[in-house]
């Protein structure tokens, strides 16, 4: 029997990769398209059946289609693979592969460059939230090739302005959703945050580790992934999350004192991996939490930080900067908005197969 043939792109967008689809190239029904997705990255731990690589951060899928709202050009469904779980998970967003989303958009001639930056307002349809993406496109043609660099990934691109506009609360529904700026946990003090990314905020020192632990160290750490995990499982009722345990939010950070310059040092879990870097939206709730007076991270920020001006997150592959919109009212915070540079490759296109019963 013939498989099913989908035409597809696989783009590097930031520090994660995924397979990018246009909407209409998938079932329109919520059920028949999570199977195909399924049977496209790989059900099973090694994924060796798809095309992920065993990963959360190469187990992703971006859904791209024309939008018809009148504040957006394209409407962005990220969907996560839940690696060796047999699932997905659409609740988070993901800014890495939203990085991608643009180049994609071209390549697909969803829209149409222009000389010589492209400007491509996204709908992020799992949050309702709106990124402009500035990209580098001389004589109307998507560049991938120039001097950015960014931690995580080797060589350089052309940079990805990301503006997010008025992403807090995406997922949580407020900035601090526990309505507080502090909560206890399991006897650990912790911060709630959602800037774009729901993630609980932990010190390091308050689990009895350093906090510079390599990740493969602390995914090989059980006792502390257990301990995370009941108080991820604890405190996202109060984070206005249900159901944590079958979903990929809230993210869970452990924080310790910068060493390279930077605001903060992270290892972050997404939830019970630890992440070789750190995710965008992840990078810019920390980074809120670390202007946020009264929050676990203020214990160790000794920088003074001013509206728009760059905010260095320290992860294990060096160092993320993000800029933040924002007014301190002092006994309130508001985020307008953050901005982030990231960079993206087309690595493929063509048709992939999946077995005929994906679908049914």
């Amino acid at each position: 029997m013939k498989q099913t043939a989908i035409p597809f792109m696989q783009l590097r967008g930031g520090s994660s990769k995924g397979v990018y689809f246009l909407a209409s190239d998938l079932p329109s029904t919520e059920l028949s398209r999570n199977q195909v997705l399924l049977d496209v990255i790989g059900r099973d731990t090694r994924q060796i059946d798809g095309l992920g690589g065993g990963d959360p951060l190469t187990s992703k899928v971006a859904i791209v289609s024309q939008s018809k709202l009148v504040d957006a050009d394209i409407d962005f469904l990220f969907v996560q693979i839940v690696v060796g779980e047999n699932r997905v998970d659409t609740t988070p967003n993901c800014g890495n592969l939203l990085a991608g989303v643009g180049a994609f958009a071209i390549e697909a001639q969803l829209i149409t460059a222009t000389h010589p930056q492209t400007r491509v307002a996204v709908n992020m349809l799992n949050t309702n939230k709106r990124c402009e993406l500035i990209l580098d496109t001389p004589d109307g043609e998507i560049n991938y090739e120039g001097n950015q660099k960014i931690d995580g990934v080797s060589g350089s691109s052309a940079p990805i302005i990301c503006n997010y506009l008025d992403v807090a609360g995406s997922v949580c529904g407020s900035l601090f959703p526990t309505g507080n700026l502090k909560d206890q946990v399991e006897g650990i003090t912790v911060t709630c945050v959602d800037n774009g990314m729901p993630v609980v905020v932990i010190r390091a020192e308050d689990l009895g580790i350093s906090g510079y632990e390599r990740p493969k160290d602390l995914n090989t750490n059980e006792a502390l992934k257990e301990k995370l995990e009941r108080i991820r499982l604890a405190i996202s009722p109060k984070m206005n999350i249900s159901n944590a345990k079958n979903k990929a939010v809230p993210k869970m950070c452990i924080i310790s004192p910068a060493k390279q310059g930077g605001i903060i040092n992270t290892r972050t879990f997404i939830p019970h991996h630890c992440h070789a870097a750190i995710g965008v939206l992840g990078a810019v709730s920390i980074a809120t939490a670390c202007i946020s007076k009264g929050s676990v991270a203020q214990t160790y920020v000794t920088q003074n930080v001013s509206s728009n001006q760059p905010i260095s997150v320290e992860h294990p592959s060096g160092e993320f900067a993000v800029n933040l919109d924002f007014n301190d009212y002092g006994d309130k915070l508001e985020v307008k908005g953050a901005g982030v540079i990231r960079t993206a490759r087309l690595l493929s296109k063509g048709t992939l197969f999946v077995p005929n019963n994906s679908n049914q």
